[in-house]
C-alpha cells in the first residue's frame, strides 16, 4: 500500500552557493535559518556544494554536491550539481519539499528553480549581494560585468517571492534591471549578551588579554578590497598616536595584499588578522571586546556583521548614503562619514575622546537595529506558510 505523505514528511530546502566553511554574511544567514526553522520543528534540508572540509549538522540535513575552487574568489566554490549522480539521487528521489528558498541566483539557485518546477511547489529567492562589483573585478569590465547580469536577473522572474533584506536594498535590484515585486525580510543574529553588557565586554576584554587603557576597532568580513578595507588601513596610519589594537577577522583573495599594506604603513604591532574565527563564542567576545566597528564598505547590501556588532553594543563606522548607512542615524545608532581614509580617522579620534559617547550609541544601535534570528524564523515561517497556501 502507498504510504500517504503528509505535511511533516515534507522538507524546506534552503539553496545557496556558500555555506561553512566556507564564510559570508548569506551562509551564516542560510545556517540560522535551517537552525531555528528546525527549533521549530521544521525538516529542513540545506543544499549547498561540496567543500574540503566539511562540518556535521545535527539539527538539519546537508545536502552537497561536486564542485571546484573558484581560483580567482578564493574560498567559494563552482558548483556542478548536474554531474553529481548521488546528489541528484538524494534530492529528486529521496526528498520531498514544500518550499524551497534560493539565497543566490547560481548553480544552488538554479537546483532549487528545477526542484520547484519538478515538484510543482513555490520558490522564494533572496536578493542579497551586489553581484555586478564582483563580476567586474573578475573581468576587469563594467561592459562585461552588465552583460553577465543580464543573464543572471531574469532568475529572480522566476520566484513566487523575491525577499530583499533591507529598504535601500531595492535601489540596487532595481538598478540590475528586476521589475517585479519585493518583500522586505530583515537578517537577524544570534550572537546576544547572556549577562549585562559592561559585564560580557569586560570578560571578553580579559579573554583576549587587552587592556582597560586600550581602544580596540575590529572588521569582521570577507577580506576583498570592495569592502573598502584599504581605507580601514590607511586610516589607521592617520591614528599611530592612539592606543588601540584592530583586528580584521576573516578571509579572502586580498589578505596577503591587506597583510602587506599593514607592513607597509608600519602598523604591525597594532593590526592583528585573526583568520576564519568559526565558534561563535569567541567572535562574540570580539564583538564584545570593541569599541568600535569599522565598516566603510560600499560593496554591501545589508550585511549581518553590523546587526552582530550592535547585538553586543558596538556601534559601527558607516560611509553616509551607502546603502548599509539605511538604518543609522549619526551620533544616535551609529557613525557616518565621508568615503575617505581622513573621514575614517576623524571619526575615530572625536568618538574615542569620550567612551561615554561609544556607549550611548551602541546601548542604542543594540535596541533599533539587532533582532534575533529566532524572531525573524517566526516571520520567515509565516510567509513560508502564507505562500504555500496561496500556491498549493
Amino acid at each position: 500500500m502507498r504510504k500517504t505523505i503528509t505535511d511533516s514528511d515534507l522538507s524546506i530546502g534552503l539553496f545557496n552557493d556558500s555555506y561553512p566553511p566556507v564564510m559570508d554574511g548569506v551562509a551564516v544567514a542560510v545556517r540560522n535559518y535551517a537552525y531555528w526553522l528546525s527549533k521549530k520543528g521544521e525538516k529542513v534540508k540545506v543544499i549547498t556544494p561540496k567543500t574540503p572540509e566539511e562540518i556535521k549538522e545535527t539539527e538539519f540535513e546537508l545536502l552537497r554536491y561536486a564542485s571546484l575552487p573558484l581560483i580567482n574568489r578564493k574560498p567559494y566554490r563552482f558548483g556542478m550539481p548536474y554531474v553529481d549522480i548521488v546528489f541528484l539521487n538524494k534530492l529528486f528521489i529521496k526528498s520531498k519539499f514544500k518550499i524551497v528558498h534560493a539565497h543566490c541566483p547560481f548553480s544552488s539557485g538554479h537546483m532549487a528553480l528545477y526542484t520547484a518546477k519538478v515538484q510543482k511547489i513555490p520558490i522564494v529567492a533572496t536578493f542579497h549581494s551586489k553581484y555586478r562589483d564582483d563580476f567586474e573585478r573578475v573581468t576587469k569590465s563594467r561592459k562585461a560585468a552588465n552583460t553577465i547580469l543580464k543573464t543572471i536577473m531574469p532568475f529572480f522572474d522566476h520566484a513566487d517571492e523575491v525577499w530583499i533584506p533591507q529598504a535601500a536594498v531595492e535601489e540596487t535590484i532595481r538598478e540590475y534591471g528586476y521589475k517585479g515585486k519585493v518583500e522586505v525580510v530583515n537578517n537577524g543574529t544570534d550572537l546576544t549578551p547572556d549577562a549585562p553588557i559592561a559585564e560580557v565586554k569586560s570578560e571578553a576584554r580579559k579573554k583576549m588579554n587587552i587592556g582597560e587603557d586600550e581602544f580596540i576597532f575590529l572588521f569582521v568580513g570577507q577580506h576583498i578590497w570592495e569592502k573598502n578595507t584599504r581605507t580601514i588601513i590607511e586610516s589607521l596610519e592617520l591614528l599611530k598616536d592612539l592606543p588601540f589594537k584592530m583586528f580584521f577577522v576573516g578571509t579572502g583573495y586580498a589578505e596577503n595584499e591587506m597583510k602587506a599594506l599593514v607592513t607597509e604603513k608600519k602598523l604591525d604591532d597594532k593590526v592583528i588578522f585573526t583568520g576564519n574565527i568559526y565558534d561563535r563564542d569567541s567572535l562574540k567576545n570580539h564583538y564584545a571586546a570593541a569599541d568600535l566597528f569599522l565598516f566603510p564598505s560600499l560593496y554591501d547590501n545589508a550585511p549581518l556583521v553590523i546587526r552582530e556588532a550592535a547585538a553586543l553594543h558596538t556601534p559601527s563606522i558607516v560611509v553616509e548614503d551607502s546603502t548599509t548607512a539605511e538604518i543609522f542615524k549619526d551620533n544616535v545608532n551609529g557613525f557616518l562619514i565621508k568615503n575617505s581614509p581622513e573621514a575614517l580617522a576623524e571619526k575615530i579620534r572625536i568618538v574615542t575622546q569620550d567612551k561615554n559617547i561609544i556607549f550611548a550609541v551602541g546601548e542604542n544601535a543594540s535596541r533599533t537595529i539587532a533582532r534575533s534570528w529566532e524572531n525573524i524564523a517566526d516571520e520567515v515561517l509565516d510567509r513560508y506558510k502564507n505562500l504555500i497556501a496561496r500556491k498549493c
